[in-house]
């Protein structure tokens, strides 16, 4: 998956964890034209067409969403198209009422940059999403990933609709067992800590961080300078917050360091190396 897109031939750079093709979606939470939050889960059992977009004002977002919207007209009705960018809900409210937008569901990362941060696709030097096509399956597997170089240019259609074709055709194929991707679990009370054999195996996995005195794993990423360092934390910060699992972080100018332990359990627990391996996605430097 790339890291970097161009805007009129310039260079930007592309943060929040990696995504791959044949691999669990990752959850997400955007906000619809009413302000409820939207969630992956409230299009469980249906085929996802997702399509991102740096902003409706822009003349190439306003093609974008008419074609798909177009497109969409002609698909069955187990397979929804959504549309998401950091425009606000209203905006986003009247562009769709405006243009007569009905048959894709526009949706706002506006508020928590989930959507952006959890599938790699905010621009940093924006602060918009990339301009994108997705295509997750009824069992929630990321099954085509389409990021359009030049954002100033639009989508391949014809590949993402002939990729879609295929994907129907195929069925859920190796997404059948349907496995949701890694997130921590609520862990209020009664949860045991981890044996020193399991995490001995578990630290194995994840490069770089340490244990400290068979309770807490720590590592410390280093940045370019204060800025760099402060945006990792942050987005460190939102990711933590959505999982419900929160590290001890210090920062010291370019080094964030984080410390994972679970207080419930007086130890370590799964949801650490989950949270650790969610960081290490993020992909802040050692």
């Amino acid at each position: 998956m790339p890291t970097m897109v161009t805007f009129k031939g310039n260079p930007l750079t592309l943060v929040g964890r990696r995504i791959k093709e044949n691999t669990p979606a990752p959850d997400f939470k955007v906000l619809s034209g009413e302000l409820k939050e939207v969630r992956l889960a409230d299009f469980k059992a249906k085929l996802k067409v997702i399509t991102t977009f740096p902003s409706s004002d822009t003349p190439v977002c306003d093609l974008q969403l008419k074609a798909f919207n177009t497109h969409a007209a002609g698909f069955s009705s187990d397979v929804v198209v959504l549309g998401i960018s950091k425009d606000l809900p209203f905006a986003q409210k009247r562009f769709c009422e405006l243009n007569g937008i009905e048959k894709v569901t526009v949706l706002s990362d506006y508020k928590y940059s989930s959507f952006g941060l959890n599938y790699g696709l905010l621009i940093k030097e924006l602060n918009l999403l990339a301009r994108t096509v997705l295509i997750v399956d009824k069992n929630d597997f990321i099954r085509y990933i389409q990021i359009v170089p030049e954002i100033t240019n639009q989508p391949d259609y014809r590949h993402a609709l002939s990729a879609l074709g295929e994907i129907i055709r195929q069925g859920p194929g190796l997404a059948a067992a349907g496995a949701a991707a890694a997130k921590c679990k609520p862990c209020e009370g009664g949860i045991a800590a981890l044996p020193k054999s399991t995490i001995d195996k578990l630290l194995a996995q994840h490069r770089g961080w340490e244990l400290v005195e068979d309770k807490k794993i720590t590592k410390t990423f280093t940045h370019k300078d204060f800025a760099d360092a402060k945006y990792f934390l942050d987005m460190v910060s939102a990711i933590s917050e959505e999982q419900g699992h929160h590290p001890t972080m210090t920062l010291a100018y370019n080094k964030v360091k984080i410390t994972l332990s679970t207080h419930a359990a007086g130890g370590l627990t799964d949801n650490d190396f989950i949270m650790a391996r969610l960081i290490d996605e993020l992909g802040g430097s050692e």
